[in-house]
């Protein structure tokens, strides 16, 4: 279940953070503060109650303690994407990984025992690959021994996203209240989420979305309001048709899929790894798509 899948992943992370710390060198700020999810209403308290009860039920670790008409999960985490990256780019960098960057890639081909990925400065080969484009994934060119063929396919899913300059430790804990939700940063910056719009890769914001955000984030943390007008951006969160994550090998090819994690790609990067590298290196394979 994806469930469980989720549950592996967010165990990983404190091992996963630590080691990639120390492989790159680089600070990441990963902050196990808590969350507490506040119900707005009868309907969404009945909702908190039954998530609560399954959580139990596949024995998750955060266990909510219910407190009148809020849940309080204290294992869960946040991290700033940003600084898995840059660590993430560091350590391959140190251990002699070669890094193409702003290089599209244009078609994948595959052939028995050989992966071949056309970009425009040329073609690049390999055994084995991992197609890791987000939301970009399925829309690649495809062909198995040179017939043309359909990648399972993928969509992006726009989310604004607004930030508030708050004095750090002013939320102490990540806030969430039906979509919306509010975290902090270890130095202050103070993040508050979000929308979903299926607009392709539009990228351009939308001021009215920034506003409906806004309001709902200042109730939910009235400090909110005295801190000036918030930053607002936008992320394409990639979905897949199917709308499960697609982690597999693809078909009887050396490509593997990693692709398709929507609103989760930052929990499940860790497990998504372990798996990826565990059937790459044993030769195994998982059936992660039927779960």
């Amino acid at each position: 279940m994806w469930s469980d899948f989720t549950l592996r992943s967010h165990r990983l992370y404190p091992e996963f953070v630590a080691e990639l710390r120390e492989e790159s060198g680089c600070p990441i700020d990963y902050q196990r503060n808590g969350a507490i999810e506040i119900a707005a209403d009868a309907a969404d308290w009945a909702d908190l109650r039954e998530r609560g009860g399954e959580a139990e039920r596949i024995g998750h670790s955060l266990g909510a303690c219910r407190q009148r008409e809020r849940a309080i999960y204290p294992e869960d985490a946040a991290v700033d994407p940003r600084d898995v990256t840059r660590a993430l780019l560091t350590a391959c960098r140190a251990k002699q990984v070669i890094v193409h960057e702003g290089l599209p890639v244009t078609g994948i081909h595959t052939e028995p025992g050989s992966i071949a990925v056309d970009t425009q400065t040329g073609r690049l080969t390999a055994a084995r690959a991992v197609l890791a484009a987000g939301a970009w994934s399925g829309s690649i060119p495809f062909t198995m021994a040179g017939m043309p063929h359909r990648l399972p396919g993928s969509f992006p899913v726009r989310g604004h996203l607004i930030g508030y300059h708050l004095a750090p430790g002013a939320c102490p804990s990540i806030l969430r209240q039906g979509q919306t939700y509010i975290l902090q940063r270890s130095n202050g910056f103070t993040i508050a989420g979000t929308s979903m719009e299926t607009v392709g890769f539009d990228r351009s914001i939308d001021r009215d979305v920034v506003r409906q955000i806004a309001r709902r984030a200042e109730a939910l943390l009235p400090q909110l309001r005295e801190a000036g007008d918030p930053e607002a951006w936008i992320g394409f969160r990639p979905r897949a048709d199917a709308h499960q994550p697609q982690i597999r090998r693809f078909e009887d090819t050396g490509l593997w899929l990693a692709y398709g994690h929507f609103r989760n790609g930052i929990l499940l990067a860790p497990a998504t790894a372990e798996r990826i590298t565990a059937e790459i290196t044993s030769g195994s394979e998982t059936e992660t798509q039927s779960q």
